[in-house]
């Protein structure tokens, strides 16, 4: 029987735009997923409110009323159902709104009433809370909840049930900030009062990213290290200056990633479990991935050491730079498995580098669950260059899988991988800095000498793999940061 922890009676209202297993495309889906069970089993009773999109159809409808954002009026119906250890989920269904073919828009593009679409869930989720009972925080996340702590310090500053709820705004990504023409903000209900600059005016338009930063009672984001980088002009994406003004309300708190669906031990992707007093079953999924990609299995293949990545092919996720030294790449000795969709001149990169390269590289275009696994597990590498990177879960599904990472030091993969040197016994991966082609090979040259020392690679998957990274230490330094926001204390 687990502990309470805190009172039964804190309620946790989180809003946000999509969620595993129901929508997702990125990292905040994996988050939005983890963490309402991860404090639930804190004994906080949480509530996470998502749109009802395309083609989900778990819950059951519980409630159904008009919702009206700037005299655009709609019936919004809310589905209820559970998520795991004691949370639930609310979904809003309204089709002409969230009933299409992509969540934000085709083919990396916007949907244009996108405005319209989020300012809608802020409100709809608000006024389901309201026919409830005031939840202790509201919990808002990224830009499409933005407007979330601006509408309860505008539109429902005097309401009987929510006035004076206080918020807790999380950035996952600095580089969308939810910007959309002035002339919106009659038809979100807000004011022209709002368009000035210490308000969500940003560069002639508004920001409902810089309207989240600006009216919750604390800002977090998803690493200590994320949290100084986002106030400094190189990777402030222009909103170095809002956020160094809530630089005392702004916290780093590090993602955690759901160690019951990745662990290696039992992953049921994986035909032979392992863990790390018995590594045996990693050698059992490196051929798998080799026949898989079809590479050889060969003694000579599975001898050489298998650097893996599973990403979004753009310029975030370090390509520009793999795109620079490509040749260098294929001349290592190292094979290469890769999986992910982006920019075209990246895919066809990866698609060029396994035709020329046949046993050693192979490439496959587009996302498989399964397979995202099983490169976990049978990669000896798994390569994450990131320009910047907020926080990153597949480095830490790596250490869980005694998949040693190679990454740039920035963000979450500096809060997250300990640099190797030969006297270090916590050492868990290999870091690289500056940000350059020479630096990446130097990192991956290093690994592969260290991987041919196997006492030392052992010693490093181990170390990974005794790492905590769960959710539950992350849901703890939420609670507290609740408890602050909610007693206005000075100091975590």
């Amino acid at each position: 029987m687990r502990q309470c922890l805190v009172p039964p009676a804190r309620s946790i209202l989180m809003i946000g735009s999509e969620a595993v297993p129901f929508a997702k495309t990125g990292g905040l889906a994996d988050v939005l997923g983890a963490l309402p069970p991860a404090l639930a089993r804190l004994g906080c009773d949480v509530t996470l409110v998502i749109p009802r999109y395309q083609g989900m159809t778990s819950g059951a409808p519980v409630e159904q009323f008009s919702v009206t954002v700037g005299g655009f009026t709609r019936e919004a119906t809310f589905h209820e159902g559970p998520l795991r250890d004691g949370a639930r989920v609310v979904s809003i269904a309204c089709d002409e709104l969230y009933g299409r073919d992509a969540l934000y828009g085709p083919g990396g593009t916007d949907y244009p009433d996108n405005a319209r679409r989020f300012a809608f869930l802020a409100r709809a989720a608000l006024e389901f809370a309201a026919r409830r009972e005031r939840p202790a925080i509201v919990h808002a996340h990224d830009w499409q909840a933005g407007l979330v702590p601006v509408y309860l310090k505008s539109l429902y500053a005097a309401h009987p049930v929510l006035a004076g709820t206080p918020t807790v705004f999380t950035i996952h990504n600095l580089a969308y900030q939810g910007l959309f023409e002035g002339d919106w903000l009659p038809r979100l209900d807000l004011g022209w009062d709002q368009f000035g600059v210490d308000r969500l005016e940003f560069w002639g338009r508004i920001s409902f990213l810089k309207g989240g930063i600006n009216d919750a009672e604390i800002v977090t984001t998803v690493s200590r290290t994320y949290a100084r980088e986002i106030q400094q002009p190189s990777l402030g994406f222009g909103f170095d200056g809002i956020l160094r003004r809530r630089a005392a309300d702004l916290i780093g708190i590090l993602n955690g990633i759901d160690v019951d669906e990745w662990n290696p031990a039992c992953d049921r992707h994986l035909t032979a479990p392992y863990d790390a007093a018995h590594l045996d079953g990693k050698a059992e999924a490196k051929s798998a991935v080799l026949a898989e990609y079809g590479l050889p299995v060969t003694a000579s293949a599975m001898a050489r050491p298998l650097v893996g990545m599973i990403s979004r092919m753009v310029d975030q996720k370090g390509f520009d730079l793999i795109a620079g030294v490509e040749r260098e790449l294929a001349l290592l000795d190292a094979s290469f498995v890769v999986l992910g969709t982006g920019e075209a001149r990246y895919q066809d990169l990866w698609r060029r580098l396994a035709v020329r390269h046949p046993e050693r590289i192979g490439a496959r275009i587009g996302f498989d669950e399964g397979l995202a696994h099983r490169i976990e597990a049978g990669a000896d590498l798994f390569l994450m260059p990131s320009r910047f990177e907020p926080c990153g879960l597949n480095q830490m599904y790596s250490l869980r899988y005694g998949t040693v990472p190679v990454v740039h030091a920035v963000g979450g993969l500096v809060d997250t991988v300990r640099d190797f040197t030969p006297d270090d016994p916590e050492a868990t991966g290999f870091l690289f800095r500056p940000y350059t082609g020479e630096a990446l090979l130097t990192a991956l040259g290093r690994a592969l000498e260290v991987y041919r020392d196997r006492p030392r690679w052992r010693r490093l998957q181990q170390a990974g793999m005794g790492a905590d990274n769960s959710w539950d230490h992350s849901a703890r330094e939420y609670v507290t940061i609740y408890d602050r926001a909610i007693g206005g204390r000075p100091k975590v």
